[in-house]
């Protein structure tokens, strides 16, 4: 939100209380609490009256640094809070104080406070992060009357502005479709059902990386309104409504390092099952269909020969109006049950849509509204409305027996054969609303969708286990990455939006979430069979992948041959590309940083990679760019350093920009040097066995390389690779090392080797393939 008028001026009828000094510090084991007043403190009459803030002060972990901020600290808090994971770690707060200043300490982060001229600087090290002056932090209120304020009304809010220095670039706050880069924008921390061609957003996340190699997290569940840039464009300001506010700054020292840490906080991402990582299909949203139908879906694609690994059904699996009652509509689907016996036999998964919804005419609105689990309004009605469904209410996920109530008809779902549940909506939730819990409805307006959410991945979790348990989700907030998978919403069928749904993916990576698809194709409308093909290739190569639309089936014979080419050769590359992808996972679920991520997360230091929306890495070591346009042209940047094709084998020089055109079985897709991209020798399904079933690619091997590879959650094969001078100083030398399977493919793509002992290798082509039939050493000579 927006307070200033220009430089000096507060926007009219509002007060602004800011800190003037320290007058009294409060020192304890694991924290500091310091009375900061508002106006200048010369002698003790100037203490009658007037606004002081208390500012509490704690280092949860090395590296991070917490400031809370109260004005009135007998404010009731209903709740809810974010679910956090804070280790009580008295090492991590260390503080010194002098006649002038305030040192927090937590690892290599510094809070500075001036105690005499209140300011505020974090550093690492020495390097200013970044840092509040005068009025930045403050607390701000209209109606102001001198020594009270009119308490009918409460627009209070608490702000804090950090210091931009100069080339910062600020990234994240979420899936957010508008430019990736967040300077000069204003945003709004609120869910919104607003499609992705707006400034509204379905995962709303009140953090933010800044390449300075910080992150800061706005500790609210309720609407936060960031300024980046704009107001005062030198700064980053925060607010929230209300008397108190809550953050933490949390060092890198890169924008890694502080995912790391973020996600350490509000929890790591869950690990998908290998399956997931397949191609989805789905009946899209508000087609007719029928067992007929559906069956006719899975044999087209297994005649094409494009393998399947999940199937989907849309909202229409029930009957209209009824939309939720989890009750199959036995006008089409006379025999679920065996019908999805029928498809699982195929090897292939089941995913049902619900949403938290229960319109009028579902045979559950009775027993909800009877036993009070739907949300109220405060004369103690049922909360419904028109939109979406007539009469929809809306599930109370604050009561434990409805939230019980609610799972069990999942449950009974997942014991007829359903294996995963899209949560669709959950972001159009009332702020007038009366909670089970008392929970304040404006805090849970985005909170919401974690309740709802986390029952769904529960149940899940209860039935099939841990390692099985995987959303597709539309909605989230802090904490909502420990549910994956998300994808973008409600796309248009172009390329525009093809565009901004990358965006908007790149940035919510950026904030937290380590998984992420989008519908193929686009969802709105229907795309011309150029942009499908497209988007195949750039769907393929996401870390989740699913066609689906609105009011057209999304199968690739409705657009044309070449289609289904196209969806058959990026599918199987995928597929092929398994032990690699589901290894990237296994550390995305460790650390949090996400699986698919910008080229600046990736390449920090590199200016010509700030800015970038239109490419991605996936995983550590592959470099997508998608094309955007019907001429088949793209033009992309390659970072310094050697680069490999992956799909052709050529090499080149990054460092620099490219514009080339593809067909439509081609995509930029390159390798960076020194890197082993694990694949599988045959990749028929997406939950394939990779023990003995690999090939390890090796490219641009320099120094030392190493790769392991994980299968359902273990460590199956571990592959270190040194390249050096011979004794002699004359020859190139490498030794390998591979363990934990009894046989495994090494391929050194565009190198030679000779004098290969240790294991057997042949020439294929410009590679040279080493076969291992037991763990243990190799060496060989290599030319180039």
């Amino acid at each position: 939100m927006k307070f200033h008028n220009g430089c000096w001026l507060f926007k009219e009828g509002y007060e602004c209380f800011s800190p003037q000094q320290v007058y009294e510090v409060r020192k304890k084991e694991k924290e500091v609490v310091l009375c900061a007043p508002t106006s200048r403190i010369n002698h003790k009459g100037d203490t009658l009256g007037g606004i002081n803030l208390t500012i509490k002060i704690t280092a949860p972990m090395d590296g991070v640094i917490r400031v809370q901020t109260f004005h009135h600290l007998g404010v009731q808090d209903r709740g809810p809070k974010f679910e956090l994971n804070l280790p009580e770690n008295a090492d991590a707060f260390k503080m010194e104080e002098t006649e002038e200043k305030i040192i927090v300490k937590s690892g290599h982060l510094v809070l500075i406070i001036d105690k005499n001229n209140w300011s505020m600087r974090y550093e690492r090290d020495g390097y200013l992060l970044t840092k509040s002056e005068w009025r930045d932090l403050a607390y701000l209120k209209s109606d102001w009357k001198g020594y009270a304020y009119d308490r009918r009304n409460d627009d209070a809010y608490m702000c804090q502005q950090l210091g931009l220095s100069v080339g910062e670039l600020v990234y994240g706050l979420g899936e957010r479709f508008t430019p990736f880069v967040k300077n000069g924008q204003s945003v709004e921390i609120w869910n919104e059902d607003g499609g992705t061609s707006t400034d509204q957003s379905y995962k709303n996340i009140p953090f933010y990386l800044s390449n300075r190699g910080y992150g800061v997290f706005v500790n609210h569940p309720e609407k936060v309104e960031f300024e980046v840039a704009t107001e005062q464009v030198s700064k980053t300001a925060f607010s929230v409504k209300g008397e108190s506010l809550d953050y933490f700054l949390i060092d890198g020292p890169s924008m890694k390092d502080v995912l790391v840490k973020y996600t350490d906080i509000t929890g790591k991402p869950a690990l998908p099952p290998q399956w997931t990582f397949g191609l989805w299909l789905s009946t899209s949203f508000t087609t007719d269909y029928d067992e007929k139908t559906v069956m006719s879906f899975i044999d087209g694609m297994e005649q094409r020969g494009i393998p399947l690994s999940v199937f989907h059904f849309d909202c229409c699996w029930m009957r209209e109006f009824h939309w939720t009652d989890f009750v199959w509509d036995e006008r089409v689907f006379p025999d679920p049950k065996g019908m999805l016996e029928r498809i699982k036999a195929k090897g292939i998964k089941i995913c049902v849509w619900i949403n938290p919804y229960i319109g009028q005419e579902s045979i559950l609105f009775r027993e909800g509204m009877e036993k009070g689990y739907f949300l109220k309004r405060p004369n103690g009605d049922v909360w419904q409305w028109d939109m979406w469904q007539p009469g929809i209410a809306i599930v109370d996920f604050t009561n434990p027996e409805a939230t019980k109530w609610y799972q069990e008809k999942l449950e009974e779902l997942v014991d007829m054969g359903v294996d995963c549940f899209k949560t669709d909506f959950g972001e159009r939730i009332p702020i007038d609303a009366v909670y089970y819990d008392g929970k304040d409805a404006e805090k849970m307006h985005n909170y919401y969708t974690y309740l709802y959410n986390k029952a769904v991945f529960d149940v899940l979790e209860k039935k099939k286990g841990h390692e099985e348990a995987v959303v597709f989700a539309r909605s989230a907030t802090v904490g909502g990455q420990k549910f994956p998978v998300h994808w973008g919403g409600d796309c248009w069928s172009n390329y525009v939006s093809m565009a901004e749904s990358l965006r908007g993916g790149l940035s919510l990576t950026s904030s937290g979430f380590g998984f992420w698809s989008h519908d193929i194709g686009g969802f709105e409308s229907q795309s011309t069979p150029d942009v499908y093909k497209r988007w195949a290739a750039f769907g393929l190569l996401s870390t989740h992948s699913r066609l689906h639309g609105s009011t057209s089936y999304r199968v690739p014979w409705a657009y044309d041959d070449e289609a289904v080419d196209v969806v058959r050769f990026f599918t199987k590359l995928k597929l092929s590309l398994m032990p690699y992808l589901y290894s990237g996972a296994v550390k995305t679920s460790e650390t949090g940083i996400p699986m698919m991520r910008s080229m600046a997360l990736e390449f920090e230091g590199d200016k010509n990679c700030e800015y970038l929306d239109k490419q991605y890495m996936l995983g550590d070591n592959i470099l997508v760019a998608p094309i955007f346009n019907e001429e088949g042209e793209s033009s992309y940047y390659l970072p310094a350093g050697t680069w490999t094709n992956y799909l052709t084998g050529e090499t080149a020089e990054g460092g620099c920009w490219r514009t080339e055109r593809h067909g439509y079985l081609s995509i930029p897709m390159w390798v960076r040097a020194n890197s082993i991209v694990a694949t599988g020798i045959q990749a028929e399904r997406a939950d394939y066995d990779f023990k003995d079933n690999v090939e390890m690619k090796v490219y641009q091997l320099a120094g030392t390389a190493e790769s392991v590879v994980y299968q359902e959650h273990e460590k199956v094969l571990k592959l270190q690779l040194t390249r050096g001078q011979s004794a002699e100083g004359t020859k190139e030398e490498v030794t390998g090392k591979v363990t934990g399977v009894s046989g495994c493919k090494v391929r050194f793509v565009n190198c030679k080797a000779v004098n290969v002992r240790g294991a057997a290798s042949v020439l294929d082509g410009n590679d040279t393939v080493i076969t291992l039939e037991r763990d243990g050493e190799f060496h060989c000579e290599i030319t180039e």
